[in-house]
């Protein structure tokens, strides 16, 4: 079982938190770790009381591009970028950037986009069907641009006319599309193109069916052996401290069910985008305690 990190953010406030979490977390082992790629939040998915703080962000991508250079062997990517967010095109070049930088280690998260905010201020807010349209059309742009020599692509949303994408990414056939979507559409594009599939424990559908789902699909195009499943523990919230043997349980359930990446995170002493100064050195040491056990006594047990 491959282990991934999540839960530190992209908030400045707690950027040396950031680094610091990153190059343990290599040095104990994890395969990866991923960031939301968020500009601005809506409060209520962070279970936040109000604005203040939530969109104090840095770029994730620059930022990964800045982890990438300080770490040697750790993929780096999102959990999740929304497509329909930026250009597609602008994004592959992003991304195969950072994949050449860093000798072949960059994840690309899938998703549609949630916050409504972000989208109004930065880009165009869409009613669903159109958000995963536009994903849809996207990622077949980008997958394009990795992989053919020159592309024209001319789509409902997106064109391209003698598209060149050089240097082409380093991972062949390309960098790993990591899902996290819920809906029925999107668990087929995930079917379809993901190496990497999260089910969110909020999908309606449930995980056994919305499996299915991901799969017949991935049979439709020929690559069942593509797609591997990702499991998440992540008590992140009010009164969630870590406890190691929680934390063991969640891991042992994932393996047992034939999970082939497990994602995880823990509480801080503050959130991210709270992190002051004075309270910064505290709440990596805080941090660090609970990476290094999960590293050292549960871990090496499942991998």
């Amino acid at each position: 079982m491959k282990f991934i990190l999540t839960g530190l953010g992209n908030w400045a406030a707690a950027w040396k938190l950031v680094e610091a979490g990153v190059k343990e977390a290599e040095k104990q082992g994890f395969w990866g770790a991923v960031f939301p790629d968020q500009y601005m939040w809506d409060p209520k998915d962070l279970g936040a009381d109000s604005y203040e703080g939530i969109d104090h962000t840095l770029d994730t991508w620059v930022a990964l591009a800045h982890l990438a250079a300080q770490t040697e062997h750790i993929h780096l990517g999102t959990w999740v970028t929304p497509i329909p967010l930026r250009p597609p095109g602008v994004l592959a070049k992003v991304v195969s950037t950072l994949d050449v930088l860093s000798g072949g280690r960059s994840i690309l998260g899938i998703g549609a986009g949630i916050t409504q905010r972000l989208f109004e201020a930065y880009s165009e807010w869409d009613p669903p069907k159109v958000r995963v349209d536009k994903t849809k059309e996207g990622v077949e742009l980008i997958l394009r641009l990795w992989m053919e020599r020159k592309v024209d692509f001319k789509g409902h949303h997106y064109l391209a006319k003698g598209a060149v994408l050089d240097p082409k990414p380093i991972q062949k056939p390309h960098p790993p599309l990591l899902f996290g979507g819920s809906g029925p559409r999107m668990l087929r594009l995930a079917g379809q193109y993901a190496d990497i599939c999260y089910v969110p424990p909020w999908n309606k559908i449930g995980f056994e069916e919305s499996k299915k789902i991901v799969l017949q699909e991935a049979e439709r195009h020929g690559r069942e052996d593509k797609v591997s499943f990702a499991a998440a523990y992540t008590p992140l919230g009010p009164g969630q401290g870590y406890d190691r043997e929680q934390y063991r349980r969640g891991v042992e359930k994932a393996n047992t069910a034939g999970f082939s990446y497990f994602i995880t995170a823990w509480n801080q002493d503050a959130a991210p985008w709270e992190v002051t100064a004075s309270s910064l050195q505290g709440v990596i040491r805080s941090y660090m305690s609970c990476l290094t056990d999960f590293a050292e006594n549960v871990m090496p047990d499942f991998q």
